[in-house]
């Protein structure tokens, strides 16, 4: 099957599967929030998130939640959002619903071909919470990236045609990270020399689109990546994991685009052959006429991108210099550089870094601009990371409009 314009590789706006949101919203009932996702406040709807939604945080995207990146300045005094960004404030990627799952009864349960003595699905190697707590525990700082994150300037910029949810930049966050890692897990439930892959799949509702049940929510990864970095984080910015956050626990893959990082993880199959699933098959990879006809190559590493910590089309004064903030990223690498356009991209200046970068997660930044006359202007950011990747003009096109790296234009008015 080829990719579907309606297909997981990205939620569109519409709903998926309607017994799955009545089944999501009976939970969140017995939460304390409504089947909108909303609190007493009234902020939502989001069909299948239990977190408060403010208006002044989040924009609403079908079953997600895009975080906004003009409020991240007001924090703690208006000194900004640090490299970590609240649980409160982190975005929501969902397929389905946000699932309400007991810790205290959840087990993760490992079985296949690449463990010793092969257990099945009926016979598993079970860890619960306490076991998984009881193993060395690692702490990373990494973030988690949509896919599709930007895909919307697919359209505004390049006036190409993508399905999907229509992020801006806003389907990204950085979090500290606390669990176990992964390979500690499967080298614990019995991993042997033969394994090749391993299938976390999550315990959210099945995705159903097109009439055809797909099933929860599943995706492969290399024996390789799996013992490199991958964690099974339980904890969140020092504190358990909230359910629309992948409670009881979840993996976290360091780099790799956010489909990778299964929330809910219920299952792991370890197999001594190659495993597949619609999200590593039809879905979540690159289809077009840039890329061969059966589609590219499963995507893995996310690319560069920059945000400015501002609105699009702020109001900002003539006479005065505004320091502007922002942040930069790549999957693959640290940042090394980030340059500042302030005239369309005609000319570039370095902005200053913030952070001492680090792969796998974004770099804060500042710059100092002090505009010549009123009128409008076009703002853009591009950084390069240390494997010599630029953010590009213009992006490759593909169908379903993932990757978007291309260098974001800014528009603000100066008054």
């Amino acid at each position: 099957m080829a990719a579907d314009d309606h297909a997981p590789s990205e939620q569109t706006d519409e709903a998926p599967g309607a017994a799955a949101a009545a089944r999501g919203a009976a939970a969140r009932g017995a939460a304390g929030t409504d089947a909108a996702g909303t609190d007493a406040a009234g902020t939502g709807p989001v069909p299948g998130i239990v977190k408060p939604l403010p208006a002044e945080w989040f924009v609403p995207r079908g079953t997600n939640a895009e975080m906004r990146w003009d409020t991240l300045r007001d924090a703690d005094g208006g000194t900004g959002i640090g490299r970590h960004v609240p649980v409160e404030r982190f975005f929501v990627r969902n397929h389905t619903s946000t699932p309400l799952i007991d810790p205290g009864t959840w087990r993760l349960k490992l079985f296949g071909t690449g463990l010793s003595g092969a257990p099945t699905a009926d016979r598993p190697v079970e860890f619960s919470l306490g076991d998984l707590r009881a193993l060395p525990a690692a702490t990373i700082s990494s973030l988690i990236e949509c896919a599709g994150n930007a895909r919307s300037y697919y359209r505004s910029q390049q006036q190409q045609s993508v399905p999907g949810t229509p992020w801006t930049l806003g389907g990204v966050g950085s979090a500290s990270w606390r669990g176990v890692r992964l390979a500690d897990v499967l080298r614990s439930a019995g991993l042997t020399a033969d394994a090749v892959d391993v299938l976390p799949t999550g315990l959210d509702p099945s995705y159903i689109a097109g009439g055809t049940d797909y099933g929860p929510v599943r995706r492969p990864l290399p024996l390789a990546k799996a013992l490199d970095d991958v964690l099974l984080a339980y904890e969140m910015n020092g504190e358990p994991l909230t359910p629309d956050h992948g409670a009881p626990a979840r993996l976290v893959v360091p780099g790799w685009v956010g489909i990778a990082s299964i929330k809910w993880v219920g299952t792991i199959e370890v197999a001594d052959r190659p495993l597949y699933s619609p999200w590593n098959t039809d879905f979540y990879r690159m289809f077009g006429p840039d890329y061969p006809p059966g589609g590219g190559a499963v995507l893995t590493d996310q690319v560069p991108k920059s945000a400015f910590e501002l609105a699009a089309g702020a109001v900002l004064e003539a006479d005065s210099t505004h320091r502007l903030h922002g942040r930069s990223w790549s999957g693959a690498a640290a940042v090394r550089r980030v340059e500042v356009s302030t005239d369309g991209g005609r000319t570039w200046r370095r902005a200053e870094l913030r952070d001492e970068p680090r792969a796998h997660n974004w770099t804060r930044w500042t710059f100092d601009w002090l505009p010549e006359r009123p009128g409008p202007y076009e703002l853009r950011a591009r950084t390069t990371d240390h494997r010599g990747s630029t953010q590009p003009e213009t992006a490759v096109f593909n169908r379903e409009g993932y990757l978007f790296g291309a260098v974001v234009a800014h528009p603000v008015t100066v008054v």
